[in-house]
């Protein structure tokens, strides 16, 4: 299995919208794609008011791929928050079994 962590710092005066985006389209839309094993979506905090992520479990790499395209290691980004975020980041791991 795969973990991919996704991290997004917003554009200044956009957390509100993008916490809108966040809790209405970006958690179900990746609560519902196959091959996701789990999803652990995290959201702002006082100290880091403009971050947000995903920490997200793909079965494989074709599951993986199948989302995010041959390139899957650039962010899949969704038209509607374009224009909220100032950056992203994305890291991807084995995942080791505890």
């Amino acid at each position: 299995m795969i973990m991919r962590i996704f991290q997004v710092v917003t554009r200044p005066g956009k957390e509100a919208a993008f916490e809108r985006f966040f809790r209405e389209t970006a958690i179900p839309l990746m609560r519902a794609t196959d091959g996701l094993v789990q999803v652990l979506p995290g959201a702002a905090r006082p100290d880091s008011p403009r971050e947000f992520a995903f920490v997200m479990i793909w079965r494989d790499l074709d599951a993986l791929r199948a989302f995010a395209g041959e390139d899957y290691t650039q962010p899949h980004v969704d038209p509607a928050e374009a224009e909220l975020v100032e950056s992203r980041s994305i890291r991807h791991y084995d995942l080791v079994e505890v």
